[in-house]
């Protein structure tokens, strides 16, 4: 089950395959819900739902965790801004995102662990760390300390100036004087006037940002995951973070497998906060209908880093409208070798922009005619398995 898929895997810098058992145990990084849902966000979480759903097909279980970071360095200041509490924040913009996955036809994550309903096993990790002597206390914040960690640095494999850059641009302080190493990391710190605290063994306090995916990754999964995902934009310092303080404590590999979704920029610029220019899913949702804003999004395979252009929501509209009308034909061209071609599309590193092209290329061979009576109904199996259901009337949205 499943040989034939082969997946690029950051640490080894290659296009392997993936192999895992009938349960694949997968562990997507999520959101901090202190703002709406964008392009990114949904260019990242399609990857791993049109994974899913190939693996589905071939007959595993696919148990997808992906995590809700409600209490971090960036919500707090959010809500202080607004005026509200930050869990009120969270609640509102956490929905405001299932709102959008929902009408994206993304499947639901197995289970979405909140940082904030995990301090228990972060603070059991925290306190593994100590124990197990890699981590060290200053003025009540407690750092990893990732010379005790031999092979910090081998999932980025980044020379050590740009992690210190990354570590920077990222939130990762590394001009912090109580660190031993600029590249230590905050596991528990005292929490600031205003903010929430918890009162623990280890001290009272709040979780840092990466110990809070490592211990909802581990109490869901145990000791090491299929697959860990997320943008690129998290392998440093984030993801190789986990790494280390992960297998610090269970001695054993983190992630079998890693996989990276390239960002999005918004023509021609990177999309950002500070620049003003966001495309959030919800507006698009107004504008079109939430199968051509899918269809628009998979036209771009995951690794390759592309710009947005308002046009693109066209084609997706016009591909949708193609594949509409071949879907309600009474026949069509034998559609087996465009079946063969779009499953092999997939299973090549979700080669998904290839899969659209065979897809075309079956609804314009269906529409020019033929006899085999079977073809539309292939052709909507194959639209379905990339998460798009032709069987709904179109419309601007659903």
């Amino acid at each position: 089950m499943g040989e034939g898929i082969r997946l690029f895997d950051t640490a080894r810098r290659e296009v392997v395959p993936f192999e895992p058992g009938p349960v694949v145990r997968m562990y997507v990084c999520g959101i901090t819900p202190y703002d709406s849902t964008h392009l990114g966000h949904a260019a990242t979480y399609l990857t791993y739902d049109v994974l899913t759903r190939r693996l589905e097909e071939l007959g595993h279980e696919v148990r997808m965790v992906r995590n809700v970071t409600d209490v971090d360095d960036s919500i707090l200041p959010k809500a202080r801004e607004l005026g509200v509490d930050y869990l009120e924040l969270a609640e509102a913009e956490f929905a405001r995102f299932t709102a959008d996955m929902e009408a994206l036809d993304m499947r639901p994550a197995m289970a979405e662990p909140r940082a904030t309903e995990s301090i228990d096993q972060i603070v059991q990790l925290v306190q593994g760390l100590i124990d197990a002597g890699h981590a060290y206390s200053v003025d009540g914040a407690i750092y990893y300390d990732v010379a005790t960690f031999t092979d910090f640095g081998k999932l980025s494999q980044y020379p050590r100036e740009q992690m210190l850059r990354l570590a920077a641009a990222r939130g990762g302080k590394p001009d912090d004087p109580a660190k031993r190493d600029p590249l230590d990391f905050v596991l528990w710190q005292p929490s600031a006037p205003g903010e929430p605290a918890w009162e623990a063994a280890i001290g009272a306090g709040r979780p840092g940002w990466h110990i809070e995916c490592s211990a909802m990754a581990l109490h869901a999964h145990g000791d090491t995951l299929d697959l860990h995902g997320g943008g690129t934009d998290l392998i440093f310092p984030h993801h190789e973070c986990e790494i280390a303080q992960s297998e610090a404590v269970t001695g054993r590999p983190f992630a079998r497998h890693w996989v990276h979704s390239a960002m999005v920029a918004y023509e021609g610029e990177k999309m950002s906060k500070s620049l003003g220019n966001l495309v959030f899913v919800s507006d698009l949702l107004k504008r079109a209908d939430p199968r051509a804003i899918r269809l628009a999004l998979l036209r771009h395979h995951y690794r390759h880093g592309f710009e947005w252009h308002d046009t693109d929501l066209d084609e997706g509209t016009a591909l949708l409208h193609r594949l509409m009308a071949a879907a309600e034909s009474p026949d069509g061209a034998d559609p087996a070798p465009f079946a063969a071609w779009v499953r092999r599309a997939i299973d090549d590193d979700l080669n998904v922009p290839r899969a659209l092209d065979a897809l075309d290329d079956l609804a314009s061979a269906i529409l020019s005619g033929g006899s085999h009576s079977e073809a539309p109904g292939v052709l909507r199996e194959l639209v379905f398995l990339l998460g798009v259901d032709l069987s709904r009337p179109l419309g601007d949205a659903s």
